[in-house]
């Protein structure tokens, strides 16, 4: 039996195991693996799942049974000290010598940690393994205890690592900073348009970010850290975690006389083999033309070729896919191909969409007709069928790709089957239609245990689930993977139930812990119910989409802008002084919306609450700008002034903002009354739509402006004032019962099955039955609505999370910068 010994059991020593063993039926290899942890592999990729309550015994990587100490042992706590090539022996830090016919270092890489003054002092840490986690969770726990409240920590590096180990810390109640020397966030991966979405979106998540500069030195006073940045910068911290990427750990190949690449990384050839034919190289530590691989991808390909090559097999290995999705701090970040459009006469396709905070670019060939790139940041649901297109023939304009999500040319793609759906395993589209016709596989889990497709990195599972339905298979309504409920039927439990929180949500009727699709999801069901209280309040707070953390909408530059409530659009003058003295006083940038408001902005953080004071004192309240719920009710001026209105429609449109206001909602609502069929409103655009009669009222609902404008379907003409209300109510409650999550109601009334006369039967003639529970929860609702500045105001638990920096309260963050244009304050 020829003997194989694997210097390292991370994720790619593993899977070389895993994959010679199925190939290996005859036994022809004994394998000894050697690991320098104390824990057996596991996956590096979820490390910070570990800070989200996943056990370490979930994120091993061991298949029961895998080392039976015959055909495959696991020495752990254990490395290998030197390599004795003539005698074909390794000597291990226990005095073990092991003799190979085939040797695989797969000994990994090495946290980068800079030259900074002060990087040994106590405090600092890297991210890279379980241990240094348990480390940093330590340090961070005992920096509260002594602070008597939130700690602050610093990230160097704002990578992938980086952002990783600020939601890390994040996770663990502390305020993170992160340093990055290159202008922008993850610069390897993103832009710049997308460096800048990215970073408003993670700045929003009280995340303080610090590019274009380094780390000068960190000092140590009484058990604190003071870290000088090269911009002069001061921060006051409890730790410091190093992420500024990693370096092969190629040591002990080099103290054996084995070549190293220019930029490190034991040299190897195609067929993973280095200069001496009996020793391979994979993973982060192997260099193929001088490039190493960071990601776990490109190391399981290469462990799959030399399990070929050891099982007398020719497979090669001619470079990897290093396209990325990730989900950092909850954002989507996403990069394929020749994103940085370094191809010499590649174009560039960009679509920048500031209000719903999304970034896509597309790097297309000089003639536009074969896709080489891409980026998408904050909506990356379009990666897994972007990039098996790198390559391909486009068949229509690249805009179209990156189109608005429903737009008919966006919901066109499509793969030929050649094209690969899971890089980490190099499965194509063709593979997973034939594993699903034969095998007669029915779910995602099927798909994966019989193809791995999506057991990797999971970026593919959205496309596994795709190809499920394209394949004729029925697809599963669930929320997410954690409920196996819709979103509709949630909400019915939680009405049922009386259940008041996430955690009680999920244990009963979920499984793990959740995720950034069903946490938003079932924070706005618990907010629609009037018992849940305040949506600051408890572990409600950390379920918040991004502007719901600061009852505001955060900007480009990271300020706020601040939405007072004008009912119907009118407004005294007195209440016009109030505003125009706050814009002053806070020197705010003023601007009337499209919706007869008037938008404040550029407010940091800590304004908030004082701003907030002033109005409220003078009669305002929150203008839900922020909020999926319901914001405006637009009118014209109707019969009071007009010489062509026939319907008060300043009074019904107060009215009606007043009932409504802060219903939450799966997602916003508009609407609109006008006082005559003139449409000075342009009520046929909005959510609910209301045009005055000679005779009463009409109501269309249903409409939207945006990407995608769409006409209100008529529901109901010439009704009485009571009716109109009525009707809406229940309109209002059904649509908040029955939409799926992110759904507007231009698109629920058009999947209705039945449409307008569905609707129509439901909510006039009572065809399911639920009107008179409609009815009772619209008006209670009405009855415990409060308004959620003041309640913030009145609390001071509350209050307390309004701060830019935890550690210094009263200091402003130096990064928001203005200039002047047209006599107000803009961002710079």
């Amino acid at each position: 039996m020829n003997e194989l010994v694997v210097v390292g059991n991370g994720m790619v020593g593993q899977r070389l195991v895993d994959a010679l063993h199925e190939r290996d039926a005859g036994s022809a290899w004994r394998i000894t693996v050697i690991g320098e942890e104390s824990r057996r592999a596991y996956d590096r990729v979820a490390l910070s799942s570990y800070f989200d309550g996943v056990a370490a015994t979930e994120l091993d990587l061991v298949g029961a049974g895998c080392y039976d100490g015959v055909h495959r042992t696991l020495h752990l706590d254990e490395a290998v000290t030197a390599i004795d090539r003539s005698a074909r022996t390794v000597t291990t830090s226990r005095g073990r010598s092991l003799r190979y016919d085939a040797l695989v270092l797969a000994t990994g890489s090495a946290p980068f940690v800079p030259p900074v003054p002060g990087r040994e002092l106590p405090g600092c840490h890297v991210y890279r393994t379980l241990d240094d986690l348990d480390a940093i969770r330590a340090a961070a726990e005992a920096a509260a205890r002594r602070r008597g409240g939130r700690a602050a920590g610093m990230v160097v590096g704002g990578g992938l690592l980086g952002l990783e180990a600020a939601r890390a810390l994040r996770l663990l109640g502390m305020s993170p900073h992160v340093v990055e020397l290159a202008p922008r966030l993850m610069p390897l991966q993103v832009d710049e348009g997308g460096g800048a979405l990215l970073r408003r979106l993670i700045e929003a998540l009280d995340v303080t970010v610090h590019t274009d500069c380094s780390v000068r030195r960190i000092e140590c006073d009484r058990g604190r850290l003071l870290a000088v940045l090269t911009n002069e910068l001061e921060l006051d911290l409890d730790l410091v975690v190093f992420s500024a990427g990693v370096r092969p750990r190629d040591e002990l190949a080099r103290r054996a006389g084995l070549p190293a690449g220019p930029r490190g990384g034991i040299e190897i050839d195609a067929s993973c083999r280095t200069p001496d034919e009996r020793i391979y190289a994979i993973g982060e530590c192997a260099a193929l033309d001088g490039l190493s691989y960071g990601l776990v991808a490109p190391g399981y390909a290469m462990a799959e070729v030399v399990a070929d090559r050891l099982s007398g097999g020719s497979a090669v290995f001619g470079g990897a896919d290093t396209s990325t999705k990730l989900k950092l701090l909850g954002v989507d970040v996403a990069s394929f191909g020749d994103a940085h459009a370094r191809t010499p006469g590649a174009l560039e396709v960009t679509v920048n969409d500031p209000v719903e905070q999304t970034y896509a670019k597309l790097v297309v060939s000089d003639d536009a007709t074969t896709l080489l790139g891409g980026i998408l940041v904050g909506d990356a649901s379009r990666y897994p069928m972007l990039r098996p297109l790198v390559g391909a023939a486009l068949a229509g304009d690249p805009v179209g790709l990156i189109a608005p999500r429903g737009s008919a040319a966006a919901d066109a793609i499509t793969m030929p089957d050649t094209a690969q759906v899971c890089s980490c395993h190099a499965v194509t589209k063709g593979a997973i239609r034939e594993a699903i016709a034969v095998s007669a596989l029915t779910d995602v889990p099927g798909v994966k245990s019989c193809t791995k497709a999506g057991t990797g990195c999971g970026s593919c599972v959205p496309l596994l689930k795709n190809l499920l339905a394209e394949s004729g298979v029925p697809m599963s309504t669930a929320l997410c993977e954690h409920f196996g409920h819709s979103r509709a039927e949630l909400f019915d439990i939680v009405r049922v139930t009386g259940i008041t929180t996430f955690t009680e949500l999920v244990q009963r009727h979920g499984t793990g812990r959740g995720c950034d699709i069903c946490k938003p999801a079932v924070a706005s069901i618990l907010a629609s119910q009037s018992r849940a209280g305040h949506v600051l309040d408890g572990e409600q707070a950390a379920l918040q989409d991004t502007n719901d953390h600061f009852l505001a909408n955060i900007q480009r530059n990271g300020t706020y802008s601040v939405v007072p409530r004008i009912p119907g659009g009118e407004i005294t003058p007195d209440k016009l002084l109030v505003i125009a003295e706050v814009a002053r006083d806070f020197a705010l940038y003023t601007k009337i919306t499209g919706g007869q408001r008037i938008d404040l902005f550029g407010a940091r953080v800590e304004q908030l609450p004082l701003i907030w004071k002033r109005l409220v004192d003078a009669g305002f309240e929150s203008g839900h700008a922020y909020g999926k719920a319901v914001r405006t009710v637009k009118s014209c001026v109707g019969s009071t002034w007009c010489r062509y209105g026939v319907q008060d429609s300043v009074s019904l449109a107060i009215e009606l903002e007043l009932r409504y206001r802060g219903l939450r909602a799966p997602h916003k609502i508009k609407a609109a009354v006008s006082g005559c069929a003139r449409e000075c409103a342009e009520a046929q655009s909005k959510d609910v739509g209301i045009i005055a009669t000679e005779h009463g009222w009409n109501l269309y609902v249903g409409g939207n402006g945006g990407f995608r404008p769409r006409h209100a379907d008529l529901l109901l003409t010439d009704v009485d004032t009571a009716t109109l209300i009525r009707t809406v109510d229940r309109f209002l409650m059904f649509y908040v019962r029955t939409a799926d999550r992110l759904e507007r109601t231009a698109s629920w009334v058009a999947a209705l099955d039945g449409g307008i006369d569905y609707l129509r039967a439901v909510l006039v003639d009572d065809s399911l039955g639920i009107c008179e529970d409609l009815d009772a929860a619209m008006a209670k609702h009405v009855e415990s609505y409060a308004d959620e500045w003041a309640g913030v105001l009145d609390d001071p638990e509350r209050l307390s999370r309004f701060v830019s920096f935890v550690n210094a309260p009263g200091v402003p963050d130096p990064s928001v910068q203005f200039r002047t244009a047209r006599g107000q304050r803009t961002p710079a």
